[in-house]
């Protein structure tokens, strides 16, 4: 483009702008009219200009994102095969999960580790077991997911008490890479708002860096759950990673990029109308990519009450291919840089959640406001608050809350308890609790069929 253009064109400041806007509402307040917030204090104008950037977001560097599979090791044979045909067919990572030990050898077998990016997510913790799997893939593009406050917020317990986890987790932090993974996904799938759920990782990470210090910092690496909210969701990713920098500046650290490995959120899935879950998840991947999300893991449209299939796994894989291959979002975590609306909400947001991660350090920090009850407390009330325009259709899932089809029968088509699960085991602290917007509409429904 010929930049000379330009000088043809008389600048246009925001105050100009802002009153002939002004002289077109023939009286309304500007203010009272144009401007809105959200539920997190965030303050939407109807137009941006370069006066709204506050501080330049830095660039990162192009990358093309990592297109990631979720693949649970219950038959070893049956998990390295579909590892080995979700990488034949477009994917270039893999996410194995697992509650037990297994025979990674078997898992892994023509897996080229050095090629292909692995992250683990391992819901027990045998320090011994998954050091000898960090040392078998011996990788930089391992990523070990173990997270002892994740699991003491998720399932109210310690996976067996606090010294012992705090030990065995030691045991893996000094002996593997990329092995301090905080699982931020918890926040969203029970309701935090996006300020919340950045102040929460933040804080939680900031558990691990007191307690073995700023000597692991490079080991870190997030796991963050997008919503639906397009614009909100691309800034709250480009948020973190200002705010991962402010924290390890204040560690005195050369700050390095976070390692954000983004899937779908599961809050606004639904079994009614299921395909629509295609729409959302693509939107929100899209969010994800554009965010700059180093991976994405899609979640099939039918995962809230199907077994894993291999069609729904495939349509996935595919919703991702198709928008880095056919969508032009190769290396796309650039494309939102520059764009006065986002920059404005990343810094508000940044700066929101920054005061609520400084709030929970005066108070003791994150462990401790989760002991007592505060975290869950919070998170609770803004997941009542978006409950309630759900509720009222404030909140609009299209064919479960809104233009419901009477003629669609999910009852026989049901594989996995899709409800929220009651827990009668004691607990140390009270549990998060993940629960889908759409649960009560749909209970009253199946029993109605």
């Amino acid at each position: 483009m010929n930049s000379t253009l330009f000088k043809h064109f008389n600048t246009t400041s925001a105050a100009a702008w802002k009153q002939k806007i002004q002289v077109d509402l023939k009286g309304a307040d500007y203010n009272d009219t144009l401007l809105w917030k959200t539920d997190e204090d965030i303050v939407v104008k109807p137009f941006y200009t370069k006066e709204d950037r506050k501080n330049s977001i830095s660039t990162e560097a192009k990358f093309n994102c990592n297109i990631s599979q979720s693949i649970f090791i219950n038959d070893e044979k049956i998990a390295n095969y579909i590892a080995l045909n979700a990488l034949e067919k477009g994917a270039n990572a893999i996410e194995f999960i697992a509650d037990k030990t297994f025979d990674y050898k078997t898992v892994l077998k023509k897996i080229d580790a050095k090629q292909t990016t692995l992250y683990f997510r391992f819901h027990f913790l045998d320090a011994a077991f998954i050091n000898e799997v960090s040392k078998f893939v011996d990788s930089k593009n391992c990523f070990i997911q173990i997270d002892i406050i994740n699991n003491l917020a998720q399932n109210g317990n310690w996976f067996s008490n606090l010294k012992v986890d705090h030990l065995a987790f030691e045991n893996v932090v000094n002996s593997c890479t990329n092995s301090v993974g905080i699982d931020a996904t918890l926040y969203q799938n029970a309701g935090a708002t996006i300020t919340q759920q950045l102040a929460y990782a933040l804080a939680h990470a900031n558990e691990y860096l007191n307690h073995f210090g700023k000597e692991i910092a490079h080991k870190f690496h997030f796991n963050f759950a997008t919503g639906s909210n397009y614009f909100f969701e691309i800034a709250k990713i480009k948020a973190f990673r200002i705010l991962w920098k402010s924290l390890l500046n204040e560690y005195d650290v050369s700050a390095t990029n976070a390692h954000i490995f983004a899937q779908p959120t599961v809050r606004n899935k639904t079994i009614y109308d299921y395909n629509v879950n295609m729409l959302r998840t693509t939107s929100e991947c899209m969010s994800a990519i554009l965010g700059g999300a180093n991976t994405i893991n899609n979640v099939s449209y039918d995962s809230v009450f199907h077994k894993k299939n291999e069609f729904g796994e495939r349509i996935a894989r595919n919703q991702l291919l198709i928008l880095q291959q056919e969508s032009y979002f190769e290396n796309a975590n650039t494309f939102a840089n520059g764009s006065y609306y986002i920059e404005s909400i990343t810094n508000q947001l940044a700066e929101k959640a920054l005061q609520i991660f400084k709030d929970i350090e005066k108070s003791g920090g994150f462990l401790k406001q989760l002991k007592q009850g505060v975290i869950q407390r919070k998170i609770t009330e803004s997941a009542i608050k978006e409950q309630g325009k759900f509720d009222k259709k404030e909140i609009v899932l299209l064919g479960t809350n809104k233009q419901a089809n009477k003629d669609d029968l999910m009852k026989n088509e049901i594989e996995i308890y899709p409800f929220v699960k009651t827990n009668p085991i004691k607990t140390l602290v009270s549990p998060v609790i993940k629960r889908r917007l759409s649960e009560a509409i749909e209970k009253n429904r199946i029993n109605s069929e």
